[in-house]
């Protein structure tokens, strides 16, 4: 750990959920925090808290690179640490979505997280030290149906970051992912949002499924057992910024851990079989 006046983190998606507790547990803790989000009216909110805000647009990178800029101005050049957490779920059925939509889904979840983190790792490199900690999720272990896209950029972030790990071995850079299962959050309205502005339901052959899937994401109370609150994550965030030796992957709630030991044990048909029951209780 480094001293005290060098525990800078910059968190992203920090409106709400995740990056909201993250943020304001770690200022609790010492940390100084540079709370960003994409809305100017939730930078506004988030300075009114006491944090230090500002406002980054995964998909823009003219704003990363102003975040960036303007962390670094206020630091002497130094960041500690990066916890990259912004993110949303497009859900629909693989063959609804447009080339466009995927992209999308892909410009928030993945590319714009690299960007930034490349913007970064030189800052790092040059300090010699660092934490990077990247927050997946239970679904890029493995895999829902109408959740192709989601699945999508956080497979791809498992292993872009696997790689990275390798490659900034020695560095004095640590990378680590943590990948929680259920988590209270906006997550579910923002998704509900997403899916009526992107997914043609009436037209599709998935349509009575999109109906079971709109009843899910409507209602208000956790719709899965074992749902923590985000304080959980943040617990698991602090080991990866204060341990000597921060792991790899931090699995959060139950079902993360038991679809990490399903997947290693069950065939692929065995796990399908077990996915599938799991989607069709969730439309029941």
């Amino acid at each position: 750990m480094q001293p005290e006046e060098m525990r800078t983190i910059l968190i992203t998606g920090c409106s709400s959920g995740i990056g909201y507790a993250c943020a304001h547990g770690l200022r609790e803790r010492g940390y100084r925090v540079f709370a960003s989000a994409r809305k100017p009216e939730d930078v506004e909110r988030l300075s009114s808290e006491g944090l230090e805000a500002l406002r980054l647009d995964l998909d823009d990178p003219a704003t990363i690179r102003d975040a960036v800029d303007r962390v670094l101005s206020r630091t002497q050049g130094q960041l500690y640490a990066l916890f990259n957490n912004g993110a949303y779920t497009q859900v629909g059925a693989v063959e609804d979505l447009s080339r466009a939509v995927l992209r999308a889904q892909l410009e928030t979840n993945l590319l714009g997280w690299h960007e930034l983190t490349c913007r970064l790792i030189p800052i790092m490199r040059h300090q010699g030290y660092g934490r990077i900690v990247q927050n997946s999720s239970i679904l890029g272990l493995t895999t829902l149906a109408y959740r192709g896209a989601y699945v999508a950029s956080k497979f791809a972030l498992e292993g872009l970051t696997d790689t990275l790990r390798l490659e900034l071995a020695g560095s004095g850079i640590q990378v680590s992912l943590i990948e929680p299962g259920p988590i209270k959050s906006r997550i579910r309205a923002n998704s509900y949002e997403k899916f009526r502005a992107h997914i043609d339901r009436e037209h599709s052959p998935h349509r009575e499924q999109y109906r079971a899937v709109e009843k899910r994401l409507l209602r208000e109370r956790a719709v899965q057992p074992f749902t923590l609150p985000p304080q959980a994550v943040l617990k698991k965030l602090i080991h990866a910024l204060e341990s000597p030796r921060p792991k790899p992957r931090y699995y959060v709630t139950v079902p993360t851990y038991l679809f990490g030991g399903l997947r290693r044990v069950l065939s692929s048909r065995g796990l399908d079989r077990v996915l599938r029951w799991i989607s069709d209780s969730g439309s029941r």
